[in-house]
């Protein structure tokens, strides 16, 4: 997505519901603030941003190009040409498609970031009696909602070139759910690179290389069995790969879950994937609130 989409939808909206509910709140020390006037402030900020989201639509229409070109270029350019007996290939790869859309998605949360502070939303913000936690959670509670959305239509348009669930509507839901999360710890981490850098493009930048080597260097298109020595143990326990052997394990059947190499029980691998959300949300949401309070 690029930079520009974001700069039209900030612009939009940016004062809506974050003055009008704060602003019978007597002055007050936003470390102090009780814990459900953190909750209602977090509460404002989402609204703000999803009112941004719903006046701008072309944000959720640029989420989701990207990620159907790679479903329909995978699933037909390349899948011809790699598959595991047994497991359709886009059975494969939607997993992979999944987590790589909410992976790109939480770019945005930086480059939104970095837009307000550009602006000097984020002053305004700050002068407020709000906790500093509130504007963080409120926008990345508002990419959760987003991601939703897109996530729906992901598997809409998986179901389109043959994707199937596998081992029922329960489990699918689990892995739905991780995904989520998973979309949600990343946001606080390209939230604290976008307060760091301060510009949507510098932001945009900086994120692809960490991206990169995440998601094509990962699980997510072929078997990490058919990868070089060298780079397999970084392709098998990266966080995105936990992630999306997690949502496999949960998706696939026991016969197709043994013919990948997934012999680890479905709790065990869900462990580890929330073991990753918490740890990531826990290391870059702390480092993110710092970074705000900090920020001029």
């Amino acid at each position: 997505m690029s930079a520009t989409t974001h700069n039209k939808g900030n612009t939009t909206g940016n004062d809506i519901g974050a003055g009008s509910a704060m602003a019978g709140t007597p002055s007050a020390n936003p470390r102090v603030l009780n814990r459900p006037r953190v909750v209602a402030d977090a509460i404002t900020i989402t609204q703000r941003n999803l009112i941004t989201i719903a006046r701008v639509p072309q944000l959720l229409v640029f989420a989701t190009i990207q990620p159907i070109i790679f479903v329909l270029m995978f699933r037909y350019v390349f899948g011809g040409a790699y598959g595991i007996p047994g497991v359709p290939y886009v059975d494969f790869l939607m997993p992979g498609i999944f987590a790589q859309t909410v992976a790109f998605g939480a770019i945005g949360t930086g480059i939104g970031l970095s837009e307000d502070l550009s602006k000097g939303l984020i002053d305004r913000f700050r002068s407020l009696p709000m906790a500093p936690s509130a504007v963080l959670v409120g926008r990345t509670t508002a990419d959760v909602v987003r991601n939703i959305f897109v996530q729906t239509l992901m598997v809409a348009v998986g179901v389109l070139v043959g994707f199937r669930i596998h081992n029922g509507i329960p489990n699918f839901l689990v892995a739905m759910l991780l995904l989520l999360g998973f979309g949600f710890a990343l946001s606080w981490l390209f939230g604290l690179i976008g307060l760091a850098l301060k510009n949507a493009e510098t932001t945009q930048a900086a994120s692809f290389p960490i991206m990169a080597p995440l998601v094509f260097a990962s699980a997510a298109f072929v078997d990490v069995r058919t990868m070089p020595g060298w780079l397999q143990p970084w392709a098998r326990n990266q966080p995105l790969s936990a992630i999306i052997t997690a949502v496999r394990r949960l998706i696939l059947n026991e016969q197709q879950a043994q013919l990948l190499g997934l012999t680890e029980s479905t709790a065990s691998l869900v462990l580890k994937a929330i073991a990753w959300i918490v740890g990531l949300t826990l290391v870059f949401g702390t480092l993110a609130i710092r970074k705000y309070r900090r920020v001029v």
